[in-house]
């Protein structure tokens, strides 16, 4: 397998970063849409066959491994197979939670994910949904999917307004996504929680990478945009789709979708080994 070339001279700059000094390397990874297929239901959301092994002969080469996601930290544990994966640590909802060898650590929801639950329903109806409309309950969250309705985008243009009047009068924040509005609570981001696990780990890294695909994860590509202002290598890389361009646009390397990201960890983990 070929060693992955950037597209911009920054990315270059971060690749041969982590390659210099691999122990020093901090590689984050979005879940859904990045090394897991999007599908229809997100409940039969799995990871690409080859990621955890990808991941596998990464994480002892690397300083950290991180997968960083709006779901609950054990849910993407279970859907990636991830268990065995030494030395991975995910970030789920946003930060809020964190899983590293078997230890989750899971606060409790404010209790206007509580209040939103229960209004959910009623909010949907007064909206006009679409019957095919449904509600992923993530506990710390709550994600309004549009993904098999008819029209998509029309019906999640429906929603938009109203799910912000919901989440306004219950002290929630409303993350845009690929078919989905998700109400979850303020504070946290995926920049926020890459930048506190950096904070948490004490050691300036050597280089960053983050992979993602979908609006939520402009928040760790600002990241480290911020990180590449104070003097550390960063690498932006997209799971390419024709649903969100936004990402593609900014990244340094764009890939096609989890295979592809799979590909990358995959000629990541050759060049160092």
């Amino acid at each position: 397998m070929n060693s992955p070339r950037s597209l911009t001279a920054a990315g270059a700059v971060g690749l041969d970063a982590i390659r210099e000094n691999p122990a020093g390397a901090v590689l984050g990874f979005d879940f859904d849409g990045t090394l897991a297929p999007i599908v229809a239901d997100p409940a039969a959301a799995r990871a690409h066959p080859d990621a955890a092994p990808a991941l596998a002969r990464l994480a002892p080469l690397v300083g950290s491994l991180l997968i960083v996601t709006g779901r609950p930290a054990a849910v993407a544990v279970e859907y990636g197979g991830f268990e065995d994966v030494d030395g991975l640590v995910v970030l789920g909802q946003y930060g809020l939670e964190r899983w590293d060898s078997g230890a989750l650590t899971v606060p409790e929801p404010p209790p206007g994910v509580a209040e939103a639950r229960a209004k959910l329903p009623g909010v949907l109806a007064a909206a006009g949904a679409p019957p095919e409309t449904f509600v992923e309950d993530k506990g710390q969250a709550l994600a309004v999917h549009t993904r098999r309705c008819a029209e998509p985008q029309v019906a999640l243009d429906r929603l938009r307004s109203i799910l912000a009047a919901l989440a306004e009068r219950t002290g929630l924040a409303v993350e845009p996504g690929r078919y989905v509005l998700e109400l979850r609570p303020p504070g946290m981001d995926k920049g926020k929680a890459l930048r506190a696990y950096l904070d948490d780990r004490g050691t300036r890294p050597s280089a960053v990478l983050f992979a993602g695909d979908d609006l939520g994860d402009l928040a760790a590509f600002d990241a480290v945009d911020a990180l590449r202002a104070e003097g550390v290598p960063g690498v932006l890389v997209c799971s390419g789709s024709t649903e969100v361009t936004a990402l593609a646009e900014r990244a340094d390397l764009v890939v096609d979708g989890p295979a592809g990201v799979v590909d990358l960890i995959g000629s990541l983990a050759d060049s160092l080994s």
